[in-house]
């Protein structure tokens, strides 16, 4: 027992280097103030209490993008922080649910997408970088995730269903290590 080593660092470090790790992994060249931002969107996570609504997202977007000013901004920054966390750690509790992934990655993209038009706002490079490579950054939380054992990603099929519902570049390559070689014709087949 007196060989166990017990390190002791805040939860911004700690996700800054599987952050910096997953990036790098994941070759996504992320503005370092892109970077922070992520670290700081994990460890605020872990700190803040979960926000439960029974309202769809795409309402709670369409409330965002009817108000104004700081409570448009405040609502934005929610539904896109929030879909990029759900999206990358929680990805698999979609399983038999009215929607998927797709949808959370297409509202959060848009989410941060209006947020990066605020000219004056010095985050607005960031959330540019996130609406333009939502998917790239629900990557590298989906590895954050699985480095820090918070979820498994076992299910083969679940894996595929998300690279064809995606198009992630991560997905693709994990079934690949898996022994399955990803169909690109299969994502333009919707099954009815």
């Amino acid at each position: 027992m007196s060989d166990v080593r017990v390190q002791r660092e805040s939860a911004v470090e700690y996700f800054k280097g599987l952050v910096d790790e997953a990036l790098a992994h994941q070759r996504i060249a992320a503005h370092e103030l892109t970077s922070f931002y992520v670290v700081q969107l994990l460890a605020g996570f872990l700190q803040r209490p979960a926000r439960e609504t029974d309202e769809p997202l795409a309402v709670q977007l369409a409330r965002a993008l009817a108000s104004g000013g700081v409570q448009q901004r405040t609502s934005l920054k929610q539904i896109g922080d929030g879909s990029l966390f759900v999206c990358g750690f929680f990805s698999d509790s979609f399983r038999r649910k009215l929607v998927d992934v797709d949808y959370y990655v297409s509202i959060g993209g848009v989410a941060y997408g209006m947020l990066s038009r605020r000219e004056t706002d010095a985050l607005s490079p960031v959330f540019a970088e996130l609406a333009e490579n939502f998917v790239g950054f629900v990557d590298v939380l989906s590895e954050v995730s699985e480095r820090s054992s918070c979820s498994s990603n076992t299910d083969l099929l679940r894996l595929h269903e998300r690279w064809l519902k995606t198009g992630s570049a991560r997905s693709g390559r994990l079934l690949v290590e898996r022994g399955i070689v990803p169909n690109m014709s299969l994502r333009d087949t919707k099954i009815q």
